[in-house]
């Protein structure tokens, strides 16, 4: 049985711990000091969005911790109001193929119909095969438009 955790002020250290791993999958940089601050700003503004720890238990084990997911909101013109980018869903790979992504997007589907959000995006690297099959089992689709971005500071 899966199970979602709002994240709490106390949780951030192990949010975080569970950041560096996932970033460190595509060597992406992390700083912890300022993603521990990030946290708290967005823990503190529930219009920012939302963070979940993901539990998990097999059949009368105890529940375990096993990943997180973010989801930011933004406001859309073109698609007359709140919509959500999937920031990060991260699962621990000992429990990949469990089932536990899908339960987490059925989750975060729910989640965001209760926040009326129009629309989830969410973006997943090229090499990510099982996420991308993941994604598009649930009902995403590939976006025909590119993601640009470019850094402020």
């Amino acid at each position: 049985m899966t199970t979602f955790k709002p994240l709490d002020i106390r949780d951030i250290s192990i949010i975080t711990s569970m950041m560096q791993d996932f970033y460190a999958i595509d060597n992406y940089p992390i700083d912890i000091e300022v993603s521990k601050k990030l946290f708290q700003e967005f823990i503190s503004d529930e219009n920012l969005g939302k963070a979940f720890l993901i539990c998990h238990s097999d059949e009368g084990r105890t529940s375990e911790l096993v990943g997180y997911v973010i989801l930011i909101y933004v406001f859309s013109f073109e698609y007359k109001g709140r919509i959500a980018f999937l920031d990060e869903l991260y699962i621990k790979e000992s429990y990949c193929g469990k089932g536990i992504g899908k339960q987490t997007i059925d989750f975060i589907k729910e989640q965001a119909l209760n926040q009326n959000v129009k629309l989830i995006y969410l973006e997943v690297e090229n090499h990510n095969q099982n996420a991308q099959k993941l994604y598009l089992a649930n009902d995403f689709e590939v976006h025909n438009r590119k993601l640009l971005k470019h850094k402020l500071s």
